[in-house]
């Protein structure tokens, strides 16, 4: 039903300099299994293309470079969840992170909330009717 592609580091990094300093095996060996808990990589999900699949992939290898590594140089921020509140004076943050996160955790980079859009056509209910029954087949003769 899905598509199975394989992950090119060197695309990636083209694609998104910004993760330049993460080396291609920390992408291969510890990026892209987390990365594939979250977008379906074994040729069983719903994303029937592979261009289509290459870019979620990417999304969500990017989204999980910048929460754990951070970009261009600079650590990874250590909130969690939107800003909701900030002041200047003596410098406070406040953070919301909602009881049921449909999508919280997606929307904390660019890349994450890119993901989430892009995956909304393949999160909606999918009917598979079953087989026909005849309860009494006499009566269909």
């Amino acid at each position: 039903m899905g598509i199975q592609v394989t992950f090119d580091p060197v695309a990636f990094v083209a694609l998104f300099p910004q993760f330049a300093s993460i080396t291609s095996d920390q992408l291969t060996t510890l990026i892209l299994p987390l990365a594939e808990q979250y977008c379906r990589n074994d040729g069983g999900g719903p994303v029937s293309t592979a261009a289509t699949q290459t870019n979620l992939l990417n999304l969500m290898v990017a989204h999980i470079c910048q929460l754990f590594f951070g970009s261009n140089g600079q650590t990874p921020s250590p909130l969690v969840g939107r800003i909701s509140n900030a002041a200047e004076g003596s410098v406070s943050v406040g953070t919301d992170f909602p009881t049921t996160p449909n999508n919280a955790w997606y929307v904390q980079t660019p890349f994450g909330a890119a993901f989430w859009a892009a995956t909304a056509p393949y999160r909606t209910m999918r009917y598979i009717p079953g087989p026909r029954r005849v309860f009494n087949p006499w009566l269909n003769q």
